[in-house]
């Protein structure tokens, strides 16, 4: 038998939005090693802490979460677990803390390294496991930790005061920086700095929101895993630059009736929470082979931040998706439902993250009912792979397929169009405003 001949691979086009992206996620960790060397101070920081603060200082960054999430992709997030389950943290916490906690006491792990920080910057707009996670990595490394406070909004608007209450704590922040490291806030950098923000982020959300056309010109798995130039380099000029090429990739995608989701869209649906990082492959496939497209999921738009003021900023900080109640959650995920022509829900029912994961079936439940379409889960985690079934994420999956399947045959039926006319969709009381 003749042996196989494997072609090379084409390099990547270094005008494509690919090869941008993926250049500076890639830089992401190794800039701030660099900056290390450099004596330029480094902050570890949660990922929905504003990046307009250390990127106008001067600061580097690093994030564990994303850190956490590479570690994870990369097959290696249970093996880190376990070193910090045998310093006695519990597995019922988040994996991305494990992860991280266990790297700041090995200070290695070949599957993603990073500068070890000189502060931590924490934002429990996430969650409040941030919180005791930075406080326990602020005691192991002996180095100060700033935090903004962002409580939880049980009303459907950003109040005065809470724009109040968080925008002293900015400036707090960037005081606390300026007498740690010796710096200078300099309102002209803070400009472009929001400026860069703002470009990469409306680029990103347009870009997102190209599912709107039918088929999407896009995988849906592609922003899980463009959105790390989000959360990494939001406040760089470059990320607007490759978020722009995406977005006019996109449009291109859409004129010549092509799309990067490599089969025949059968169905669209909506994926519910953040990625399986392990089992990326796996849940990706699992879709793509039944003709399922991911078309939209909050968890991607979550990192784009529009504002034209600095109050819009404090608030749009204030309105991520795990600082908002059930109410505005909801109608936010409806409205992505509606946009994208959505057929079906998909929950990742995720053990690391409690507060996600918590509400979600009440949750689901309303969307359901509001867009008339069907809704399964599975049970995963995003960085502990030793929380997921590849056999019952398929077993659920083939039974969200069956009843799309059904409810496409009746539109067909009655000659309805075949993705779901929302127009025609009875309004239910989970569709109304709860706050006027």
């Amino acid at each position: 038998m003749a042996e196989e001949i494997k072609k090379p691979k084409k390099p990547i086009d270094p005008n494509s939005a690919k090869f941008k992206l993926g250049k500076i996620a890639g830089d992401a960790f190794a800039s701030a090693i660099e900056a290390k060397k450099e004596g330029i101070p480094v902050a570890w920081v949660s990922s929905n802490f504003p990046v307009e603060i250390p990127e106008t200082l001067g600061i580097a960054t690093a994030y564990p979460e994303n850190q956490a999430a590479g570690i994870a992709a990369r097959g290696a997030g249970e093996r880190m677990c376990n070193v910090a389950e045998a310093d006695g943290y519990s597995n019922d916490i988040c994996a991305y803390a494990r992860v991280s906690l266990a790297y700041a006491k090995l200070k290695e792990c070949p599957e993603q390294d990073v500068a070890m920080p000189d502060v931590l910057l924490c934002c429990n707009n996430i969650c409040n496991c941030m919180i005791k996670w930075y406080e326990n990595l602020a005691r192991d490394l002996n180095i100060p930790m700033i935090i903004l406070d962002i409580p939880f909004n049980p009303d459907y608007e950003v109040s005065d005061a809470e724009v109040e209450y968080v925008s002293a704590q900015f400036w707090d922040a960037v005081h606390q920086l300026e007498k740690l490291f010796g710096l200078k806030w300099d309102d002209e950098k803070f400009k472009k700095v929001t400026g860069f923000s703002c470009r990469a982020s409306r680029a990103w959300l347009d870009a997102t929101a190209q599912a709107k056309y039918v088929p999407s010109p896009f995988n849906g798995f592609d922003l899980l895993n463009h959105m790390a130039v989000m959360v990494t380099a939001r406040g760089k000029e470059e990320a607007g630059e490759a978020m722009e090429t995406l977005l006019k990739e996109y449009k291109e995608n859409h004129l010549n009736g092509t799309s990067t989701f490599r089969a025949e869209e059968k169905f669209r649906i909506m994926f519910e929470g953040i990625a399986c990082w392990p089992y990326l492959r796996a849940t990706s496939h699992g879709l793509k082979d039944r003709g399922i497209n991911m078309v939209t999921t909050i968890y991607a738009d979550a990192f784009g931040f529009d504002y034209h003021s600095f109050e819009e900023m404090i608030k749009a900080y204030c309105s991520v998706p795990n600082a908002i109640n059930l109410e505005k959650s909801r109608d936010k995920r409806i409205k992505l439902c509606k946009d994208n022509h959505v057929e079906g829900l998909l929950v990742h029912t995720n053990r690391s993250c409690k507060l996600w994961s918590g509400f979600m079936y009440e949750m689901s439940r309303q969307i359901g009912e509001a867009c008339d379409i069907p809704v399964t889960s599975f049970d995963g985690d995003q960085a502990d792979e030793r929380n997921f079934s590849t056999e019952q994420y398929n077993t659920r999956v083939q039974g969200l397929v069956e009843i799309m399947d059904e409810r496409k045959a009746l539109r067909m039926e009655n000659g309805e169009e075949v993705y779901t006319n929302f127009e025609n969709t009875k309004e239910t009381d989970w569709s109304k405003t709860t706050i006027e």
